[in-house]
């Protein structure tokens, strides 16, 4: 399975099976992080991760403190779509990485971005 990234009118493939979906919380501060596998299903979330709690930010239930981040497995669907659109309250987009590297999504208020699987 492929990543496809649907972000300014342009889409980018990723040949990616799983990547981590990272971002700082625009009132708390604090990064969360989700880790993301694509399937013939959708996508489905794995694992998030989150340093800290607050405002909107509570670790999910079975969530155990590892080295400083709330770490737990949501049950959650499979998405068709994720769909992200950046305020520009944070400090920065979305990170995106997978085993080749990284990219930020989103960094300018009022970009979308779409995520899915590619066809």
């Amino acid at each position: 399975m492929s990543l496809c990234i649907l972000a300014g009118g342009k889409v980018t493939v990723l040949a990616v099976s799983v990547f981590t979906l990272s971002w700082t919380h625009s009132v708390q501060k604090t990064e969360w992080r989700e880790t993301w596998a694509v399937t013939p299903a959708g996508l489905e979330l794995r694992q998030a991760e989150v340093k800290g709690s607050g405002a909107g930010m509570e670790p999910g239930a079975d969530a155990v403190l590892k080295d400083g981040w709330w770490v737990w497995a949501p049950k959650l669907p499979p998405q068709k779509r994720l769909s992200l659109a950046a305020s520009g309250v944070t400090p920065s987009g979305w990170k995106l990485c997978h085993a080749g590297g990284c990219l930020e999504l989103g960094a300018v208020a009022g970009d979308e971005v779409s995520l899915s699987g590619c066809p």
